[in-house]
């Protein structure tokens, strides 16, 4: 059975693949793309509540809409008058949080943008910073192109700056700010990293914060740990992981969420990553995750899971050791079926390791449930219970076979050969000529070949010698070929011949 290589983006220690792996690829980065669009609407809310605790900062109060034209905004923020400046400002950040279809392009157009990064400057007026980096937060939730106008417009730098503002709600206005540009790609992130922005929201953390507060650090923390092309520079991670540790012992959900996020992130990036993710011991903390009925937290938590037992053979080993597959099966069992497949993903990668490595999940008695995904899950998640087999078929050892041929899994297996996904059913085809081959003994064999009868398993295969895919009939004719004709009397190998 041939090798495949995981695709980029999707950690998968795989000794057999099929065509449907860059189709779940898509899948995942459209979630993730659809997840980053839920937050920054998540943050547009928390935006517009904010002035509920800034009373300290406002040194005069603001209408609650200030009717300007877009002339009239221009002319006031080039105004030397502080007060019109300010409620030009306010007009300007007021047109930008709207909830549809704000006019970003039309405020980039307009030139604001070197106003606004000039007003995050004067600290003498703590009320136009705020306003300007309000503005510049909801700019930067656009549009790549929209992010790169503030970019390249010098805002990170005094946005860093504001983390230190003696006005806490002006510092947690530039997290927001610095999370949106460091979510946006790469570049952007390894820009923020490079102003100095993780030893501020550091030490920001460390000063008696509301909750809202550290929630949107987390969250800014976990953007800078995203991305890819490159990934984030190891120095940055080694100084963010402490930090994420410790946030992992929160009570809160939210807070939680986005520190496995976080280390989903990271662990993508292959195993010097997984390797400064796993030596911090928190291991032990994403096990008791893997029980969480929030599923905001076991999903990332499974993903980074997931993305651990894709690393090296010690990896894998020190997940099994944290308790990770006695964990998993009740994540196999779970209601959703998304969470299952997850689940199965992370079968799948720990049984692509060692011999090893499936002995202790046989010893954890999860080759029951194994065959319960084939018979009763949903096809996407039958689809990675397929690959499950595969993987250890192409690696056990001749008792290993055996008790795979016996586990159970074979009935609900073969009865997938009818389902209309060729890629599972050559596979399917593939690990069945894999058995019937490399299983060693002649009366092993010979069983095999009844069970096989026993559950339909032939008729359904010679049904296939007629596929309109040649690999899918051509498979299916060698198979009834060599074995389908078996004489429980003759201890011989079975002889060549289709059946009658």
């Amino acid at each position: 059975m041939a090798t495949s290589k995981a695709p980029e983006g999707r950690l998968k220690k795989f000794k057999y693949q099929s065509k449907d792996i860059s189709l779940q690829r898509q899948q995942r980065i459209a979630s993730s793309l659809q997840l980053r669009k839920s937050r920054k609407d998540r943050q547009m809310l928390k935006k517009r509540n904010i002035t509920l605790y800034f009373p300290e900062v406002i040194s005069q109060p603001l209408d609650e809409e200030t009717n300007f034209t877009l002339e009239e905004i221009v002319k006031g923020m080039n105004s030397s008058d502080t007060t019109l400046r300010l409620l030009a400002t306010h007009a300007a950040r007021e047109m930008l949080s709207q909830e549809n279809n704000p006019p970003l392009n039309l405020i980039i157009e307009a030139g604001f943008i070197p106003k606004l990064v000039d007003f995050l400057k004067m600290t003498l007026f703590p009320t136009l910073q705020f306003e300007a980096a309000w503005a510049l937060t909801n700019i930067a939730s656009g549009t790549s192109e929209q992010t790169r106008a503030i970019v390249e417009g010098g805002a990170i730098q005094p946005l860093v700056e504001l983390l230190c503002s003696p006005h806490l709600p002006l510092s947690e206005q530039a997290v927001w700010a610095l999370g949106n540009i460091a979510g946006d790609c790469a570049e952007f992130r390894d820009n923020v990293i490079c102003n100095n922005a993780i030893p501020h929201l550091i030490n920001l953390m460390s000063t008696n914060i509301p909750i809202t507060c550290l929630r949107n650090i987390t969250w800014t923390l976990s953007n800078l740990c995203r991305n890819k092309n490159p990934y984030p520079p190891e120095d940055a991670v080694k100084q963010m992981l402490p930090t994420l540790c410790e946030l992992l012992t929160h009570h809160d959900n939210e807070i939680l969420s986005d520190t496995c996020w976080a280390l989903s992130y990271l662990t993508e990036g292959g195993k010097e990553y997984i390797h400064h993710v796993v030596t911090t011991g928190i291991l032990p903390r994403l096990v008791e995750f893997m029980t969480s009925s929030e599923l905001s937290i076991l999903t990332p938590c499974l993903h980074t899971m997931g993305n651990i037992v894709a690393g090296t053979d010690e990896q894998t080993q020190m997940a099994i050791d944290a308790g990770m597959l006695k964990a998993l099966g009740q994540i196999l069992k779970h209601p959703k079926s998304s969470i299952q497949k997850l689940g199965a993903w992370i079968m799948c990668n720990v049984t692509a390791g060692s011999r090893d490595h499936v002995q202790q999940l046989i010893l954890c008695d999860l080759m029951p449930v194994l065959a319960d995904l084939l018979r009763n899950a949903e096809l996407h998640v039958q689809r990675e219970a397929v690959c499950i087999v595969a993987n250890i078929a192409t690696g056990a050892s001749q008792c290993q076979l055996t008790l795979l041929a016996h586990s159970g899994v074979l009935e609900p297996m073969l009865n997938l050969l009818t389902v209309p996904d060729m890629d599972v059913v050559i596979v399917i085809l593939d690990i069945t000529s894999y058995l019937l081959q490399q299983i060693d003994s002649l009366q092993e064999k010979k069983r095999l070949c009844f069970q096989i009868e026993e559950v339909g398993g032939f008729e359904k295969i010679e049904s296939l010698q007629h596929h309109q895919n040649t690999y899918i009939s051509q498979s299916a004719l060698d198979i009834v070929e060599k074995y389908g004709c078996v004489d429980e009397d003759d201890d011989s190998l079975p002889r060549p011949g289709l059946r009658v």
